[in-house]
């Protein structure tokens, strides 16, 4: 479904944020003159208000409604954060080179013209905004029945991608480099089939991972953490982080019943979301564990007999 242009509004924050949401547009606080999400973390979360049943991040608080965008935006001038997956956008970020880069360095917008001329296609027609840099962000409406999550340079370089899991400042938004405004008000464009080709993730190869469990492991243990570990080792590309987060917290109540070793899950999930000698083991297993803390200490049974700390 493509959507219709926002109506371009002069004023506040606040308006640009409820224009937005008039088309379905989910958006959140970013902190004043920043691109920083306003929100708090998962590390200090207080689990009350919105948070009370767990921490929501800012892709779940994310609303159109126009009552809570009004309270998020009464006392201070947020900028405005468009998730663009809920919003069912795939924005497409040319970027400008830095100051101190090569003066031969082409733009974004110039790399992603170049792009469409290769391809034999006309640089489409669709709602752009301008940033504070002097780049574009290139709305289209996201294809249904493809995840495409965050990318940066996939396309090329100076061109990043915000689909599923990111988000873009919108329009009424500024920083100390300059505002965010609308530069072509025109519906927004489904994303061009030739496009479509080169961002849709590639099906990721199933992996075998095998199971080091022991011998007072039960069969609902096992088979759980079986299914767990196959989910992180076929999740696309952009989705593994939040599979893996889900597994985490999902396998972290089995280990607060004695069910599982935390050993036993920290290996098996860190072995299907990385593989050996990836670059990103650090990162996952950072993931992993701070999933297993924040579901062993929030895990009733928990309370009780576990000693490792709090998410």
């Amino acid at each position: 479904m493509t959507h219709p242009a926002p109506i371009r509004r002069e004023g506040t924050q606040l308006s640009a944020a409820l224009a937005a949401a008039e088309y379905g547009w989910h958006v959140f606080p970013l902190r004043p003159a920043d691109k920083r999400p306003a929100l708090h973390g998962e590390a200090v979360c207080p689990l009350i208000g919105d948070c009370a049943g767990g921490h929501r991040k800012w892709e779940d608080r994310a609303t159109i409604d126009p009552d809570r965008i009004r309270r998020a935006w009464a006392d201070r001038p947020f900028n405005i954060g468009i998730a663009t997956g809920p919003s069912g956008l795939l924005v497409v970020d040319l970027d400008m080179p830095k100051r101190n880069s090569s003066t031969d360095t082409p733009s974004g917008v110039t790399t992603f013209e170049a792009l469409c001329e290769r391809a034999g296609q006309p640089v489409p027609t669709t709602y752009r905004v301008r940033t504070a840099s002097g780049g574009q962000h290139l709305y289209f409406t996201a294809p249904d029945g493809v995840r495409i999550g965050n990318s940066a340079g996939k396309l090329a370089r100076l061109i990043d991608i915000r689909g599923a899991g990111g988000y873009v400042v919108g329009a009424g938004s500024f920083v100390a480099r300059g505002a965010y405004t609308v530069a072509d008000a025109s519906p927004v464009a489904n994303l061009p089939g030739w496009l479509l080709n080169i961002l849709k993730p590639s099906p990721r190869p199933t992996r075998h991972v095998p199971l080091a469990l022991t011998t007072r492991t039960s069969r609902y243990a096992a088979a759980a953490l079986r299914n767990e570990v196959r989910s992180v080792a076929t999740a696309g590309d952009g989705t593994r982080n939040a599979t893996l987060l889900r597994a985490a917290r999902a396998l972290g109540r089995l280990i607060a019943t004695g069910d599982l070793t935390r050993e036993e899950v920290e290996d098996a999930l860190s072995r299907a979301a990385t593989g050996s000698g990836s670059e990103s083991q650090r990162y996952y297993d950072d993931v992993i564990s701070r999933a297993l803390n924040w579901s062993i200490a929030h895990n009733p049974v928990s309370r009780r007999t576990a000693r490792t700390p709090a998410y």
